[in-house]
């Protein structure tokens, strides 16, 4: 087996790796898009996201979750010539849908036709695989050895339907095993349960997006959020928070809820109690993504099961406002920065690079009342990434062409980012029962990357790590 790398490997996006089996047959592992400076507009940049490399052998594409950095070239796949089949789990293949559809319309075209026509394609070749379960990707009368080539998605914890990969192909001990990681979650994360390391493999393929940083403890996050949250209604205003429409928000939600059980009467700020304060989800997709969270309930953790049979809902709180037709969402853009209501909005993107949260941004971040929480991972080049840097100093920041100063108060909290941090990557491989050969770290800024190296070098001389 050969792995060629088309996206993922020296940038945190735009993930696709290829795994070649023979001459005539590969495996395609995600299909992402790049974003912030993983992609420049530059036509004399050698990053496109055009599919640049042939598809003819690709026999099947292997989907690890649907962050549009993982899926958001898929588009691009089908119209170069793709034609096998898209294998994930049950509950991304309901939610790769509403991914691709909204990014068609952001990127390609809003036209109806088009867009059901694409839809119709995809749910025509879209395979629903169950966690656990080994299916056939490519037939032994295809491949040149004989063998089949079988694959088994197991959980990754970090969104709803993520996974990590098994890769096999052989019997006994001529078997080559490949596992790709894909975007682990940390332990502990709301909703899900955490991962469970595989029991070997020839080749581990990890991420390293936080292979140089430490998360804090969800118990201390929590009790992070809430006093930044009141902190910020001090200032009697409101608090956006940036977050991608899935995984991020509904963690979110589930956390909110908590800290209004825990502490409903008490005051979040002076005469405002927290059973009265408004949550604001401004996003159609996240409100769908969030309505599917609710329909998979099967596949959350046991906390959020108890949680339910004792008759709380996490992701439909009596205090959770969403807003759905754009008109709307402009009336209450419009409302806040005129009334200054303490409220805590959640809308998409979650680097600010785009969505309804760049039209809050440009109403509200030159408010000192606002307060910008930033709960995810922000890439070079992104609007959120110069927030986060510049704002603290009260620099500016350019939105659609136009220069903003960041008058806002700006806060960090990186255990929300749905990623693994360093510790839980270096558990993730301890966890194996018989050590992967080879490490390719993947995913990840190369000070991230090269922290990693050195860490797993360290603890496992005797694997090649690169």
């Amino acid at each position: 087996m050969k792995l060629i790398h088309h996206g993922g490997a020296e940038s945190v996006t735009g993930s696709c790796h290829e795994l070649v089996i023979d001459h005539k047959n590969s495996v395609l592992v995600d299909c992402g898009l790049f974003q912030g400076n993983d992609f420049s507009t530059d036509t004399h940049s050698r990053v496109t996201q055009q599919i640049d490399f042939p598809v003819d052998r690709v026999q099947a594409l292997l989907v690890t979750h649907c962050h549009l950095d993982h899926v958001g070239r898929i588009p691009y796949l089908l119209a170069a010539g793709f034609s096998g089949q898209i294998y994930c789990t049950e509950a991304t293949a309901t939610l790769l849908p509403l991914v691709l559809e909204d990014a068609l319309k952001i990127g390609f075209t809003r036209d109806r036709n088009l867009i059901k026509a694409f839809l119709r394609k995809i749910d025509g070749i879209i395979v629903p695989v169950p966690y656990k379960q080994w299916v056939e990707v490519i037939s032994e009368n295809k491949t040149k050895s004989g063998e089949p080539v079988t694959a088994r998605f197991q959980p990754a914890g970090h969104i709803l339907g993520s996974a990590y990969l098994q890769i096999s192909q052989g019997k006994g001990r001529k078997t080559k095993k490949v596992v790709f990681s894909g975007d682990l979650g940390a332990p502990y994360t709301p909703l899900l349960p955490s991962p469970k390391s595989p029991y070997t493999a020839d080749l581990l393929v990890l991420e390293s997006t936080y292979g140089d940083r430490l998360h804090q403890g969800r118990k201390e996050r929590r009790k992070t959020l809430r006093s930044i949250i009141r902190h910020c209604f001090r200032n009697r205003g409101t608090v956006l928070i940036p977050a991608f429409s899935i995984g991020r928000t509904q963690e979110l939600l589930y956390e909110i809820e908590t800290i209004i059980h825990q502490f409903g009467p008490k005051e979040a700020a002076a005469g405002i109690p927290w059973e009265e304060v408004d949550v604001i989800v401004d996003s159609p997709l996240a409100s769908r993504f969030t309505e599917v969270y609710r329909e998979l309930k099967t596949l959350w953790d046991r906390e959020a099961k108890r949680r339910v049979t004792k008759g709380r809902h996490p992701l439909s709180f009596e205090q959770l406002l969403t807003i759905g037709s754009h008109e709307e969402h402009q009336r209450t853009v419009e409302y806040l920065k005129q009334s200054g209501r303490p409220a805590i909005v959640i809308a998409a993107s979650g680097m600010c690079s785009g969505g309804r949260i760049v039209n809050y941004l440009k109403s509200l971040i030159e408010d000192p009342r606002t307060d910008i929480l930033l709960v995810g991972y922000q890439a070079r080049g992104t609007p959120g990434r110069i927030i986060q840097k510049y704002g603290p100093e009260h620099g500016y920041v350019k939105i659609d062409g136009k220069n903003y100063d960041i008058q806002a108060g700006v806060y960090t909290i990186s255990g929300y980012s749905a990623h693994a941090d360093q510790q839980n990557l270096l558990r993730f491989v301890k966890g194996m029962r018989k050590p992967p050969r080879e490490i390719r770290l993947v995913h990840g800024e190369k000070e991230a990357k090269a922290a990693l190296r050195k860490l797993l070098r360290d603890e496992f001389p005797s694997i090649e790590v690169c």
